[in-house]
């Protein structure tokens, strides 16, 4: 059952990157936007109100674990394209694992984030900006850095499920923003009002945000556990509900 689930799912992720040939321009904006966020934050607005030290070594790791948090609309669109064009229905009367047409579609999305990652790293690296921590390290932040983004995914899938339609979708995404910019991912916490501080803190982003700046900065793993619980929380919610709400649409 496993062997047949895991070739179904590649057989989609197959069908999500043909997808990509046929259009170029939407992957392109993907990768460039959060570049323009870096560049924009990093020198157009500027900020660093209560960050020792400097502002790049700051922002870059935050810029990172935003990305992983914005850029699900596209997912979340094909997700609703294919209910409502009767994409679904036709997979459906083939032996398919159920789900794996879900699975597909975020594993394309996993490889457009890492890709996304490498690149904004670049640019970040042009920027001043360096990793200090080693390479166990810098595996291990962006190890946390795309598992984060996973369970977002799983969040926007959910969503995009319940919505049902594509001119939905972009309502639906902006709960997501709250998620992104509630953040530590551009400002201290220390520079903000206490109860504001404080609901940042507890933002599930802010926790993989501080964690890969201190790996990718080599001071110490004390905030990974924090960034490891937080995904595995939301995915072992949003994942079996997603996959149930597939279900239900598809009988």
């Amino acid at each position: 059952m496993t062997a047949y689930a895991l070739t179904d799912s590649w057989t989609m992720t197959r069908r999500e990157l043909a997808h990509w040939a046929r259009q170029p321009v939407q992957v392109v904006v993907n990768l460039v936007f959060p570049v323009m966020l870096l560049l924009m934050f990093g020198y157009l607005i500027g900020g660093g109100r209560g960050v020792q030290g400097s502002y790049i070594d700051y922002l870059v790791p935050g810029m990172l674990a935003l990305t992983m948090a914005f850029g699900l609309e596209g997912t979340m669109i094909a997700v609703t394209q294919d209910l409502n064009k009767g994409v679904i229905d036709r997979f459906r009367s083939l032996p398919m694992t159920n789900g794996a047409v879900l699975v597909g579609r975020s594993a394309a999305d996993m490889l457009q984030s890492a890709l996304s990652l490498f690149i904004l790293m670049g640019v970040g690296y042009a920027l001043g900006w360096r990793v200090d921590g080693g390479a166990g390290a810098f595996l291990g932040a962006v190890g946390l850095l795309l598992l984060f983004r996973f369970a977002m995914l799983w969040i926007g899938i959910h969503l995009a499920l319940v919505a049902g339609k594509p001119e939905l979708v972009q309502a639906v995404q902006i709960l997501v923003w709250p998620i992104g910019f509630l953040s530590n991912a551009l400002a201290h916490p220390g520079s903000m009002p206490d109860w504001l501080g404080t609901v940042v803190e507890w933002n599930p982003m802010s926790a993989t945000a501080t964690a890969v700046r201190d790996l990718f900065g080599g001071t110490g793993t004390e905030h990974v556990a924090a960034a490891v619980v937080w995904p595995v929380l939301l995915l072992a919610l949003f994942f079996p509900l997603a996959v149930r709400r597939f279900g239900r649409l598809s009988k």
